[in-house]
């Protein structure tokens, strides 16, 4: 049903997106001090913003505990962009599996 309530044409915001524009300017912190913060390198988190990096199980848990909404939603986030690249990435290349039904 989840599925069929988005728009599969629409890619799915980058995790990195919803940082830069919404959560860290609602913090008033730089980047730098979000950052040093989160124990990460500057370089990684310009490269997360840049979506040059993915959201690992490692940064979802300490950005979940920085922004107190837990690590789960950020991995959701990178998994529903990850698959929605994949799909198109793969789509001719699985036209050959076949669907295989229970006997």
């Amino acid at each position: 049903m989840a599925d069929s309530l988005r728009h599969r044409d629409i890619e799915p915001a980058h995790p990195g997106e919803i940082l830069g524009e919404i959560a860290i300017p609602a913090t008033g912190k730089s980047k730098v001090e979000i950052a040093r913060l989160l124990g990460i390198s500057r370089q990684s988190l310009y490269d997360i913003l840049r979506k040059r990096q993915s959201i690992t199980p490692n940064i979802a848990v300490r950005l979940g505990k920085m922004f107190g909404d837990g690590p789960g939603i950020w991995l959701r986030m990178q998994q529903a962009h990850d698959l929605w690249h994949a799909e198109r990435e793969l789509a001719e290349e699985v036209k050959a599996i076949p669907t295989l039904r229970a006997a």
